[in-house]
């Protein structure tokens, strides 16, 4: 793809030539993400067949969170250098044979390597990590906002449709014959991933002969990195906890499963709009306040939800706010990254802030399922969850968003 620079429209119009990428991606993206949505449908019903605990099964996907976290920043690295392209075809790959492994895996620690490891590689190739670095460099600066909303959007809307097409799946084939499926579907994508090829911008990178490791490095000092980082564990650990727990928590508490699975569909759809809107008005607003407001609304709507009173209506209407504003950190965080350090190593960099989202989602996983065992309660979760968004909403608000003037000169590794 023919390298596109600032305030340029590309040939034949920005609106027919950027339209490819963007739909490649939010396709991509919602696959990717609309099965590791649903993994909460296959917890009872793996769980039972193989005799395992909850926490058996929270851990296989503890480990895949934080196999994607550890993963994310070297797979930035890779599609920096290489470019996006090859990263998301070798991704998607992964991710097939991840869901196929999971059929054969009759151990505990065969599960671990084909959910856990497997599908956590291939998840930093294929969301949006991935996505949104390679979109970023496509898109003109004045664009980015509305071409990550649009591509979360679309991911939204695959993972929405995800939701009633793994139950259906699951009733008709059973556990093992849906992941078989979703492996082939996933392979199926394969020719998307060439639409994601970038070029970095140099009228972007304010020094172009800059290193990676010394974009690293200058990132590495700066406060407000480490403060997105402490905001990212949070919401890892929110998300990863809600949407592998819930259909199981709402069935301890006499809710049915029908309406657990109503409530997933209802936070992927709810999602679409969320991420869509948020990104744009991150293009107007600032966007750490935009954050912390997101952290504190997430807090309130859990602490109602958890304390007052469980009804079907109440778990469709926490559903709704918590979709809202599910992955609505995610382009604003990205965009917070670019905004500051620019778009040069923004994958790679990204990844590094992904790490701290994703150190929250196994230890949401993980404790959910850890603590359900010792306690027969998923209460204590929750609050753990509460107190966390309010440390985020903290976070967020004193961060330096001034974009980096001064960049020092690529240095000799020697």
């Amino acid at each position: 793809m023919r390298q596109v620079h600032e305030g340029e429209v590309p040939e034949g119009g920005w609106r027919r030539s950027l339209w490819v990428p963007i739909i490649a991606g939010g396709i991509i993206m919602g696959m990717a993400l609309g099965i590791r949505h649903v993994q909460g449908l296959f917890l009872l019903p793996i769980t039972l067949d193989r005799g395992w605990s909850r926490e058996t099964f929270g851990f296989a996907v503890a480990v895949q969170n934080l196999t994607w976290g550890i993963a994310q920043p070297f797979t930035g690295m890779l599609a920096d250098k290489f470019g996006s392209a090859k990263v998301v075809a070798i991704g998607l790959i992964a991710y097939a044979l991840g869901l196929f492994a999971m059929v054969y895996a009759e151990t505990s620690p065969a599960f671990v390597l084909s959910a856990g490891i497997c599908i956590g590689i291939a998840l930093s190739g294929t969301a949006f990590g991935a996505i949104y670095g390679a979109l970023s460099r496509i898109m003109p600066a004045k664009r980015r906002s509305w071409a990550l909303g649009l591509a979360g959007a679309i991911g939204g809307i695959g993972q929405f449709a995800m939701v009633p097409a793994a139950q259906g799946f699951i009733a008709l084939w059973d556990w093992t014959g849906a992941l078989l499926i979703l492996a082939v579907a996933m392979a199926v994508l394969l020719p998307l991933a060439w639409p994601m090829q970038d070029r970095s911008t140099p009228s972007e990178t304010s020094a172009s002969d800059i290193s990676m490791a010394a974009a690293i490095a200058e990132a590495f000092r700066h406060r407000g990195f480490w403060l997105l980082n402490l905001g990212f564990l949070a919401c890892g650990f929110q998300l990863a906890f809600i949407a592998t727990h819930l259909p199981a928590y709402l069935l301890d508490r006499g809710v049915s499963a029908s309406e657990g699975v109503a409530a997933l569909a209802i936070i992927a759809l709810t999602n679409v709009a969320g991420t869509y809107l948020l990104a744009l008005w991150g293009g107007t607003l600032r966007r750490k306040y935009l954050l912390t407001a997101l952290y504190l609304v997430r807090t309130i709507a859990m602490a109602l939800f958890v304390f007052l009173p469980l009804s079907a209506v109440s778990t469709y209407i926490f559903a709704a706010v918590m979709g809202f504003l599910w992955l609505g950190t995610v382009p604003l965080t990205n965009g917070l990254v670019s905004q500051v350090f620019g778009v040069r190593y923004i994958t790679t960099l990204f990844g590094f802030v992904f790490f701290g989202h994703q150190l929250g989602s196994f230890f949401g996983v993980w404790l959910g399922g850890y603590l359900f065992e010792r306690t027969g309660s998923y209460q204590t979760v929750w609050i753990i969850a509460m107190g966390l968004g309010i440390v985020a909403a903290m976070a967020h608000w004193p961060i330096d968003d001034r974009a980096i003037s001064c960049r020092p000169r690529a240095v000799s590794p020697a």
